[in-house]
């Protein structure tokens, strides 16, 4: 129970970086400059994270986790101290990726580690518990930034993880279980391991770039995913021919495995719409500040944390039916989707929190269900890596989602303000303003933007108020009109996840007596996964 708080501790640190650093921007952005790299503060956080994920879940399950856990731990405060005491924006990105990859091992890590510390029946309780993290981080992690910001100085945003992180190394020294024995020598494979990287890093680059630094069709965007697909090819190839994989793909044979890992994947896309194009509802469409509108995330993350807390609680105590809780999950989400769909400039604000905490509380309940599953059926050999991947495709997915449902977003704005836009309007201002307008509801989110209309409209006289008016409401529903159509794409995801977790075979859970030890069954011909 010691190492499980560790483990939470850990998982929060990680988690908490993600999201803490988002209010201390503004102040960093002053004293370093660099608004030009102001998202790829955060960027190379991510990427790194994900693309070392399941590298070191597979180095887990040759070398063990304890002292890998701590290795990763050890990265992500040297990599702490560095961002705080970074001079310069480069330096800051750089060393954020650093960051990045002791955080990704550690949350990789975090399951894993449940797999060690208690069977299958009994993990669900405590994986829920793991998954909360990330709901908890997500509640406090902008007020902290914030509050450390003003108080402290940004600095302490990234320092403040060194106090907290050394009592967890010292709690894993003493109290990590030792790592489980592994039968016979096994080697690292490093072909795989960098053309996963590489896969990895470019296509999540690309993906990052186009439409926000690079258009779609740029050649750096094109290069980056032309790339990160070449290598994923060649990172096929080489697992099929090494004998001893990073991700051995037999493991995609079995059902349960493979309908889990999809469906972590598909919910990993639907949820970036909630989390990111929510608070541009509230501000552009509502009118909320942007501290109002942070406020959002709040709900939302208890909905998560709750949905995460019960559903681990019920696979321990209610006889492990992940099939059942997953398909309960999944419905719940779509019932908030649902709701979200029909955002429009007159949806109250409670209305939008409402159906937000339904889909969150949906999507906290699916965190531990499918992980479980995984773990309930691969060989214990290949626990590491096969709960790294469910947390892989799940950030793959997100990434994919955000770019994607962005793209699509800005592209209905310009369809639905093309037809809501007045004439009046159309012909007072010039065609760049309109071109500009159509691509970015800037009158909706800053006093320059407004000035702009309004100083655009002012040859219209005694007309330009009400126009000006009309503007902007063609604006706000063509907005929510946009947004609600990213969660009809988002609830046809999770419709296509039901439809997947259908075919998922229930197994019961495995009622191991000892950490470490293989279940029964999977000791000799570990092909039992095969037959599910």
């Amino acid at each position: 129970m010691t190492t499980l708080g560790g483990v939470m501790l850990g998982m929060f640190l990680a988690a908490l970086d993600q999201t803490i650093v988002g209010t201390a921007m503004p102040r960093i952005i002053g004293d370093l400059g660099g608004f030009d790299r102001y998202t790829w503060v955060t960027t190379s956080y991510i990427v790194a994270s994900t693309a070392v994920v399941l590298l070191i879940g597979r180095l887990s399950d040759i070398y063990g986790r304890k002292w890998l856990y701590i290795a990763c731990l050890v990265i992500f405060l040297v990599g702490s101290a560095l961002s705080g005491a970074s001079q310069s924006m480069n330096q800051l990105i750089a060393f954020r990726a650093l960051q990045g990859v002791g955080a990704g091992g550690m949350m990789g890590l975090s399951f894993a580690t449940m797999g060690d510390l208690f069977p299958p029946a009994e993990r669900g309780k405590y994986q829920g518990a793991i998954a909360g993290m990330f709901g908890i981080s997500s509640v406090i992690g902008p007020s902290l930034g914030g509050s450390i910001t003003d108080n402290l100085s940004w600095h302490w945003v990234f320092f403040v993880n060194l106090p907290l992180g050394v009592p967890v190394i010292l709690l894993f020294l003493r109290f990590f279980p030792k790592p489980a024995q592994r039968a016979g020598a096994s080697r690292v494979d490093y072909p795989g391991a960098a053309a996963m990287v590489l896969a990895v890093v470019s296509i999540l680059l690309g993906l990052s770039w186009g439409g926000v630094q690079y258009e779609w069709g740029s050649p750096q965007v094109i290069v980056a995913l032309a790339f990160g697909a070449a290598m994923a090819a060649a990172f096929v190839a080489i697992e099929l021919r090494t004998p001893e994989p990073i991700l051995p793909l037999h493991l995609f044979k079995d059902r349960i495995v493979a309908v889990s890992l999809i469906v972590a994947f598909l919910t990993g896309f639907a949820m970036f719409g909630a989390i990111i194009f929510m608070p541009l509802f509230f501000q552009a469409v509502l009118g909320f500040s942007a501290t109002s509108s942070g406020g959002f995330t709040t709900p939302m993350s208890l909905g998560i944390v709750a949905g995460a807390t019960l559903s681990g609680q019920a696979l321990s105590r209610l006889g492990g039916h992940y099939r059942t809780q997953g398909l309960i999950g999944l419905a719940v989400m779509a019932a908030g989707l649902t709701g979200l769909t029909r955002l429009s400039a007159d949806t109250s604000f409670g209305y939008a929190i409402g159906f937000a905490v339904v889909l969150g509380f949906g999507l906290g309940t699916t965190f531990p269900t499918f992980t479980i599953a995984v773990q309930n059926t691969v060989p214990f050999k290949h626990l590491g890596v096969a709960t790294s991947a469910t947390q892989f495709f799940r950030s793959v997915g997100g990434s994919l989602g955000l770019a994607l449902l962005g793209a699509f977003m800005v592209s209905r704005f310009a369809a639905g303000l093309d037809t809501a836009l007045p004439q009046a309007a159309r012909e007072a201002l010039p065609l760049q303003q309109v071109e500009a307008l159509s691509s970015n509801p800037n009158a909706l989110l800053n006093p320059a933007g407004v000035e702009a209309l309004r100083s655009g409209l002012g040859k219209l006289g005694d007309q330009a108020g009400p126009v000006y008016e009309q503007t902007v409401s063609a604006l706000k529903s063509s907005l929510a009109s946009s947004i609600g159509d990213v969660f009809t794409v988002a609830l046809a995801v999770i419709a296509a996840s039901f439809v997947a977790t259908l075919l998922l075979k229930e197994v019961p859970l495995q009622r191991r007596g000892a950490p470490g030890r293989p279940a029964p069954g999977q000791e000799a011909g570990q092909t039992a996964g095969a037959a599910h």
